[in-house]
């Protein structure tokens, strides 16, 4: 109820496919974790968070490249076309992970995040993470542009 879909998408009825979904996981499923293998390589060898002492750098970095592809991806997967440019999502949505990712952000530099671990990440890390999910949104939509070619559906 909080978002609209393309018009493209409810021209028609559609039934629930079990086998587009399990091949849709398999296909699109991966990139999360090459983007995830990334971040722990950016940590590991360039913050150099690769001892325990360490480890809540490590685990910062995780934490805030994780939640905000997770909530990018949602914009991602939710239209055949390309999301933010040819659909956009309802201004609920973009409302909710707006503050999803301010607060995710701001959570390791936060009281909170200090107390669950987390710790304060260098101003040198957000290029990164910015480059990181650029590469992320570019893989998503190339993956779901060939997914699409191939097997002539998305969802």
């Amino acid at each position: 109820p909080w978002d609209h879909m393309d018009k493209e998408f409810l021209s028609k009825p559609r039934k629930w496919d079990a086998k587009n979904i399990g091949r849709f996981m398999i296909w699109i499923g991966p990139t999360s974790s090459i983007f995830d293998i990334t971040t722990f390589a950016l940590m590991w060898f360039v913050f150099a968070a690769n001892s325990p002492e360490h480890q809540s750098l490590f685990q910062s970095g995780w934490f805030i490249e994780g939640l905000l592809s997770q909530t990018l991806v949602v914009h991602m997967l939710r239209t055949q076309k390309i999301p933010f440019v040819n659909s956009t999502a309802a201004l609920p949505v973009l409302l909710m992970s707006s503050v999803i990712c301010v607060l995710g952000i701001y959570l390791p530099f936060s009281p909170l995040g200090a107390a669950i671990g987390l710790q304060p990440l260098p101003i040198a890390y957000f290029p990164w993470l910015a480059g990181t999910l650029l590469c992320y949104c570019l893989v998503a939509q190339l993956m779901k542009t060939v997914y699409i070619r191939r097997f002539g559906q998305w969802f």
